[in-house]
């Protein structure tokens, strides 16, 4: 009887610990600041411009399209802890501000991930489906990057892709 209690307490609690945590709610990604996109310099067709919307920009961009689910605490801050980190390793809306060797890293990193299945991220993929890139979709992206780091090589000295730490004095 008195594990029946206890039971039936805890369970009490932990029913009124997540009904007074659905009031305390985490910042939206909303902001939709562009000023620095990375479309303002390395063109972005129409095609690319899609599979970044649906497998990148949700965590790597200024503006998360926010499922329904994204309301309830404690999911709201796992949701909110994913895009902070994701747009801590790259944001393509602030890929401007980053110096030139941080740019060129950046896009080095994207082929790394999408070759090694690194991203999306399966916990994305998961509940969002169409974020899966086809052999095709990856291709076209791996391409695309390679495209603007081959531009960066044209257009900048060699020196000023590398990272300061890295550059041989």
């Amino acid at each position: 009887m008195k594990i029946r209690n206890f039971v039936k307490n805890a369970f009490i609690v932990l029913g009124l610990v997540l009904l007074a945590i659905q009031f305390i709610h985490s910042d939206k990604n909303i902001s939709g600041f562009k000023a620095q996109s990375i479309d303002k310099k390395f063109p972005v067709n129409k095609e690319l411009a899609a599979v970044l919307k649906t497998a990148c920009n949700d965590c790597h961009s200024n503006t998360t399209e926010y499922p329904w689910y994204s309301k309830v605490q404690p999911i709201a801050w796992y949701l909110s802890n994913h895009v902070i980190d994701g747009k801590k390793h790259l944001n393509f809306d602030e890929f401007l501000n980053y110096p030139l060797h941080r740019q060129y890293h950046k896009l080095e990193e994207i082929d790394e991930m999408i070759v090694e299945d690194e991203m999306p991220l399966t916990s994305y993929t998961l509940i969002h489906t169409n974020a899966k890139m086809t052999e095709a979709q990856k291709e076209m992206l791996i391409q695309w990057s390679k495209n603007m780091r081959d531009s960066m090589e044209n257009w900048y000295p060699a020196d000023s892709l590398i990272s300061p730490k890295k550059r041989k004095v």
